[in-house]
């Protein structure tokens, strides 16, 4: 790969997480402070994102893989997501912006597979080449949420009962129009299926794979993937939120910290791996969630603030333990012939079904946990996901038997 084109290409996954990161993050404490959202609400529009991991394998089975260049769609989808983000900045009710919300993650998360299909076409040898890439995806999600606290102070609690937490969805609003333009001049990535192929509604959500259900142990990960996104909605949801409302300095540059241990942990992994195996490994990323949780409840912003900032820490084995490891595991079952299958399906199950669940569930615990001042009983919120992903742990350590999975970094 030519080094323009691997500038290019960082460049891109730098302004793809820098846009997510830049609003997704502070989203639960904007709308509970300045537009007075509900739990529900607030789940609601969270859940918008699951909607568009719905919809996205439609928008790049049935448009991108037949009939234009993964980069040109890449540039229509920001540029009209840059005009959602200036407008959920105006919204000045939950009415108001859960349709933009919803238009915008419904053409965000295409882009998730986009930026991936455009990378990959450059590369002759993508194991090695493509963390060099993806890894400024994750420095752009660090710059955003230090930016917001450090740079701006945004999150500051003066600034959020200010309003100027709607100033996120203009930064970020910018750097989608910019992104939509500079994807014009990405390397061209030409349609993927043949002229004539049919692409049928299996292969779009990976039903080809349903059939690995029938192994037992592959049922029992798929269900926990799908059960173990309830906890994991309820940190997107109401980290921030949680932070900001007990005072925590800087909330949103803290919570980068979780983005920094995701990569130190990727680097980890295939030693934890090698040594302890697939269960052990996911046992342990299950028992780093109801931990980090456990920290959650029982810290506070002053003699306690290390308890908040080792559950935001535990970010990386709670992703990379568990998600990382069930995409490596569910690459092994699923053989040659039905990988990317068996990826959608996993991919469906979890940022689909599963989270969408886990944003409703989450939702409906913080509305009962809260006073009629509007503040929270952040302890009862916490210890919920705790329990739940403790009981989950359990049950994968009973029923899963012990399966030797080889590792393979992808």
């Amino acid at each position: 790969m030519k080094k323009s084109t691997q500038i290019q290409l960082s460049v891109m996954m730098f302004l793809e997480f820098f846009i997510w990161g830049g609003w997704f993050v502070t989203l639960g404490t904007f709308l509970g402070n300045n537009l007075n959202a509900t739990g529900a609400e607030t789940g609601m529009a969270y859940s918008t994102q699951s909607w568009g991991a719905i919809i996205a394998p439609f928008v790049i089975g049935l448009i991108a893989d037949r009939f234009f260049n993964a980069e040109r769609i890449l540039g229509v989808l920001h540029i009209a997501g840059a005009i959602l983000l200036f407008q959920m900045s105006h919204a000045s009710d939950f009415g108001t912006f859960y349709p933009y919300i919803l238009g915008y993650m419904i053409v965000y998360m295409p882009t998730l597979a986009l930026v991936n299909s455009v990378s990959f076409n450059q590369m002759t040898d993508p194991a090695k080449e493509f963390s060099y890439i993806r890894v400024w995806g994750t420095v752009g999600w660090i710059v955003a949420g230090l930016a917001i606290s450090y740079v701006f102070g945004w999150d500051s609690s003066a600034n959020i009962q200010r309003g100027l937490l709607r100033n996120t969805f203009l930064m970020t609003a910018f750097a989608s129009g910019i992104l939509g333009l500079f994807s014009y001049s990405l390397p061209k990535t030409p349609p993927k299926a043949k002229a004539g192929e049919k692409i049928t509604l299996s292969d779009i959500l990976g039903l080809d794979a349903i059939k690995l259900l029938k192994d037992r142990n592959f049922l029992i990960f798929f269900l926990s993937s799908v059960l173990i996104c309830i906890p994991l909605a309820f940190y997107y949801q109401n980290a921030n939120p949680f932070l900001a409302e007990i005072g925590v300095d800087n909330p949103t540059g803290k919570m980068t910290i979780g983005q920094a241990s995701e990569v130190l942990f990727m680097l980890l992994l295939p030693i934890f791996f090698k040594r302890f195996g697939f269960k052990k490994t996911i046992l342990f990323g299950m028992l780093a969630w109801a931990i980090r949780y456990v920290f959650f409840a029982y810290g506070n912003a002053d003699e306690l603030t290390f308890m908040l900032i080792l559950g935001i820490a535990l970010h990386g084995i709670c992703y990379d333990f568990f998600f990382v490891s069930g995409q490596i595991y569910t690459d092994t079952k699923a053989g040659e012939s039905h990988k990317s299958a068996a990826q959608g399906l996993i991919t469906l199950a979890t940022y689909g079904v599963g989270m969408l669940i886990g944003f409703w569930v989450a939702g409906k615990i913080s509305d009962s946990y809260v006073s009629a001042d509007g503040l929270h009983d952040w302890q009862a919120i916490w210890l919920f996901p705790a329990g739940f992903a403790a009981l989950i742990l359990v049950i994968f350590a009973i029923s899963f038997k012990n399966e030797k999975v080889e590792y393979k970094a992808s």
